[in-house]
């Protein structure tokens, strides 16, 4: 059973890797070719900078809540894909050369040195996922995950959002308005402090430009439609001792189904 395992584990851990090493990479070259992955997954390899260790460091984070949960609830976390082997590839890769055109702007690079990393990565996850007892399982619900919990949600949007005040007045700015949002809405304020480092850096660049308009409308109807769809609206007014107009709670359970 357990060579079953680590062998099937090499073949899935290998194709993701190459699939997720190489379409981070095209992702820089958007959008004159395209790329696959997640949006965070692009300003979080930025935010390392080109440095190795950080690139490892990020990675090493969010390995810990990957490997509690593939122990506890035997399933794989997003962060796997997102941000594990695409940040060790390329801190893998830049331990030699920290030029980001040859090495995490590389499809080719990134693919091969994604397809090792995963391969080690889901082969290590799987194996001892299933080696331990289920005992053990019990321990790591109750203690790693809610450790790894705390720091994905709170010790890295405080990480970013100094990275957001370290990069700029108008990037400090936008990150704490679209990151407090975000952690309203979303719970996590990440997203909306990678956002706004975004906007903030693209306004110090080229200033209120077409690019940078388009990107605030699509980030305002990001968080409309994201608070809207999860009932934020509502809660919003409930919050005030508000009563909730009827049409619009006929809007949310038509949607819901309800």
């Amino acid at each position: 059973m357990f060579l079953i395992i680590l062998i099937k584990s090499l073949i899935i851990g290998g194709l993701v890797g190459v699939g997720v090493g190489a379409g981070a990479a095209r992702m820089f070259h958007a959008p004159t070719v395209q790329g696959m992955g997640a949006f965070r997954t692009l300003g979080e390899l930025n935010s390392c900078e080109g440095d190795p260790a950080s690139h490892f460091s990020f990675g090493l984070g969010f390995f810990f809540n990957a490997w509690a949960s593939s122990v506890a609830a035997g399933s794989f976390t997003q962060d796997v894909d997102h941000r594990i082997i695409p940040n060790w590839a390329a801190a893998v890769l830049m331990m030699k050369n920290r030029n980001v055109a040859e090495t995490l702007h590389d499809p080719r690079k990134m693919a091969i040195a994604g397809g090792i990393i995963g391969m080690i990565v889901v082969a290590f996850l799987n194996t001892t996922a299933s080696a331990v007892p289920p005992a053990l399982q019990v321990t790591a619900i109750k203690v790693l995950v809610p450790a790894a919990n705390m720091l994905v949600n709170t010790v890295m949007p405080v990480i970013f959002w100094l990275a957001a005040i370290d990069a700029g007045r108008r990037s400090g700015f936008w990150g704490t308005i679209f990151g407090g949002l975000a952690q309203m809405i979303m719970g996590n304020a990440v997203p909306g402090l990678v956002l706004g480092i975004l906007i903030g850096k693209g306004v110090e660049e080229g200033g209120w430009n077409h690019v940078t308009k388009v990107m605030m409308a699509a980030i305002i109807a990001l968080f409309v439609l994201s608070g809207f769809f999860r009932g934020f609206d509502v809660k919003l007014l409930q919050s005030f001792l508000l009563d909730v107009p009827s049409w619009l709670n006929g809007i949310h359970n038509s949607l819901s189904g309800k």
